[in-house]
């Protein structure tokens, strides 16, 4: 499944709620579902700076294909984490790296957070695409 398809899935796995509770409610299941990360790897370079919860994120590189990890310490931000984690796990750092996460905008995840939980996100996402731009960089 690549990229495009992994976003349409969620967009459209959004759109069978009517309101914002039960998507709530939806993103804080996903993070039940979020790869991990090793308890030594929790470091505070790990740390995503920006958010207003704790949240770590690693990733390593498996047959040129990133694979992440993350936890958070807030129920709502794990899942947050793990819709992203979602759409670019098992994905190579270049596509990582440029692709436009437009299923944001899509389901109106923006437009439902708070302030500090947007900032949060687009934290997230920054991480993220730096984690592949590093990688890239290397090669």
């Amino acid at each position: 499944m690549n990229i495009e398809t992994k976003q349409q899935e969620i967009i459209e796995e959004f759109g069978l709620y009517d309101d914002w509770m039960q998507k709530y409610e939806y993103i804080i299941e996903l993070g039940k579902d979020l790869p991990l990360i090793d308890e030594n790897l929790k470091t505070d370079d790990r740390l995503i700076e920006g958010c207003q919860s704790r949240v770590w994120l690693a990733f390593e590189i498996k047959d040129g294909k990133m694979y992440f990890s993350a936890d958070s310490d807030a129920i709502i931000t794990k899942g947050i984490i793990g819709l992203l984690i979602r759409v670019l796990n098992e994905e190579a750092p270049e596509d990582v790296a440029k692709t436009d996460l437009h299923f944001i905008q899509e389901i109106g995840l923006h437009e439902h957070l708070s302030p500090t939980r947007s900032n949060g996100l687009a934290s997230m996402v920054k991480k993220l695409k730096m984690a592949a731009l590093t990688e890239l960089s290397k090669s």
